[in-house]
């Protein structure tokens, strides 16, 4: 079987090397672009999207349009890690307000009944570094995860395609087992 080809998206993440690891652990080839270089169309050649987390502005829509463009246009399922999420969230109208500075591992709780959280238990411990959180899911998402600082710690699209986690997965066991469950989407 040939091995899936996942596009990383990078946003200007400070782990881009250990976010490709874990993909290409869990038997991805990986192939990244930045967010100004990402292609209009993916004519087949990918079998997922991931957006990496950020440093620069998930406010900045003209920034991200051709990224959005592409998600909203494509037919695999995207992941949106951290600011990816973000962007994915602002541009769907959701709402980010700053809250406490975290670094490191913080508990989750999630919807087990989601296929994402298959190989989890439903509180897990995850990776976070960051300031600012989404308040609530936008129109056409619903919080498949929450913790006591982030109220969507989790995100899905209505059809199931597009996912986002707050955390950032590529650290922690917990964070692994549940990109495993990203990739029995597209597998």
């Amino acid at each position: 079987m040939t091995q899936p080809r996942v596009l990383v998206v990078n946003n200007g993440t400070l782990s881009l090397p250990q976010l490709r690891g874990r993909f290409e652990q869990l038997g991805s080839l990986t192939e990244t672009v930045d967010a100004a270089s990402v292609p209009a169309r993916l004519n087949g050649r990918y079998q997922a999207i991931v957006l990496s987390g950020t440093k620069v502005r998930a406010y900045d829509r003209a920034y991200y349009r051709p990224l959005i463009d592409l998600v909203s246009h494509a037919d695999v399922p995207v992941f949106g890690i951290c600011g990816g999420m973000q962007i994915l969230a602002v541009a769907a109208g959701g709402r980010l307000a700053e809250g406490p500075q975290r670094v490191g591992g913080h508990e989750a709780q999630v919807d087990t009944a989601e296929p994402l959280f298959s190989h989890v238990k439903p509180t897990v411990t995850v990776f976070h570094r960051h300031t600012l959180y989404l308040q609530e899911a936008p129109p056409g998402y619903r919080a498949i995860g929450r913790s006591a600082q982030a109220p969507v710690e989790f995100l899905r699209s209505d059809d199931g395609r597009i996912l986002g986690s707050q955390a950032h997965l590529e650290f922690r066991r917990d964070g692994l087992e549940i990109l495993r469950g990203f990739t029995e989407l597209y597998r």
